[in-house]
C-alpha cells in the first residue's frame, strides 16, 4: 500500500503535486524492486474523509499518482498488479481512474450492505458500480471489497455473519473479499478468515490489515495480503518506507508459499 501524501484541498496538505508524485514514484520503485506482487495507491492522508462523490481535484491527483505507479511497474516489475482505493467509499471514481490509467483492480468499501463509518452512513453500491464498469467496458478491472470493514460500526448488520456477507459479495459479482481487523494496523481474526474461506471456496480472500512478519504464518490460507503499516519505519503507517522491512517480509512470505 502506498499512502499518497495529503492531496490538494485537504487539511493536511503541505506538498505541491510535483512533490507528491515524486514520493509516489519513489515508494513504488522501492516496492517493485523488492519483488512485491502488487501495489495499491490510496489517499489515506486525506483525513478527515468525506463521503462520495470525491472532489475533482482528488480524482485528478489520484489519476496522476496511478500513472506514476504504472510507470514504475513497467520499469521494474512488469508482471505485478496495480490497484487503487479512493477514500472514502469513492468506488465509482476509483473505477474510472483504474480504467483510464491501466490499473488492474480497485479496493471498494460498502459494496454490499450498509454500515456506519466515521464519515457517516455508507450505502451498498454493487449494482451501480458494476453497471458503471460495464458501461466503460472495463470488466478486466477487478473489484476486491472489504466486508465488515475496519473503522466502522456494523450493528445494523449484526444478524449477518461475515461468512454470509462474503457469500453475498460473491453473489453480487465481486472479484474477491477483504477481511480486516478493527482499524489500520490491527490484525484480522483468524477465525473470521476461516469462516469466510469455508463460505466462499475457490474465491479470493485477502487479509487487509495488521499483517506482519510475526503473524503472516497464521494467515497463510488466505490468497493474499495487503500490507502498509509493517513496511514503514517502526511499523507506523504515517512514517517513511523501510526497504529492509519489505525485503525481510518478502523473504519470509515467499518461504511460506513453498
Amino acid at each position: 500500500m502506498i499512502h499518497v501524501p495529503a492531496l490538494p484541498g485537504t487539511p493536511s496538505n503541505t506538498l505541491p503535486m510535483s512533490a507528491i508524485l515524486k514520493k509516489v514514484r519513489k515508494e513504488a520503485d522501492v516496492y517493485f524492486k523488492n519483488g512485491v506482487d502488487g501495489v495499491i495507491v490510496e489517499n489515506m492522508h486525506d483525513v478527515p474523509y468525506v463521503k462520495p462523490p470525491a472532489n475533482p481535484e482528488i480524482i485528478s491527483a489520484m489519476s496522476l499518482a496511478s500513472d506514476q505507479l504504472v510507470k514504475s511497474r513497467d520499469a521494474h516489475h512488469p508482471g505485478a498488479l496495480t490497484g487503487i482505493q479512493i477514500l472514502a467509499a469513492a468506488n465509482r471514481e476509483a473505477m474510472g481512474v483504474a480504467y483510464t490509467t491501466g490499473l488492474d483492480f480497485i479496493r471498494a468499501e460498502g459494496f454490499v450492505y450498509s454500515h456506519v463509518a466515521d464519515e457517516g452512513w455508507i450505502d451498498g453500491c454493487a449494482g451501480g458500480l458494476l453497471r458503471y464498469r460495464s458501461s466503460l467496458k472495463a470488466d478486466h478491472v477487478a473489484v476486491f471489497t472489504d466486508i465488515k470493514k475496519k473503522h466502522s460500526a456494523h450493528s445494523v448488520t449484526a444478524d449477518v455473519s461475515i461468512q454470509e456477507m462474503a457469500k453475498d459479495a460473491k453473489f453480487n459479482c465481486a472479484d474477491g473479499v477483504i477481511v480486516t481487523g478493527s482499524a489500520t494496523g490491527s490484525a484480522a481474526s483468524t477465525e473470521e478468515m476461516s469462516q469466510v474461506l469455508r463460505g466462499v471456496s475457490e474465491f479470493p480472500v485477502l487479509i487487509g490489515s495488521g499483517i506482519n512478519g510475526k503473524n503472516a504464518r497464521d494467515f497463510v490460507k488466505a490468497h493474499g495480503f495487503i500490507v502498509g503499516s509493517d513496511f514503514k519505519i517502526g511499523g507506523d503507517w504515517k512514517n517513511e518506507l523501510d526497504a529492509s522491512r519489505i525485503s525481510k517480509f518478502m523473504r519470509h512470505v515467499n518461504s511460506l508459499k513453498r
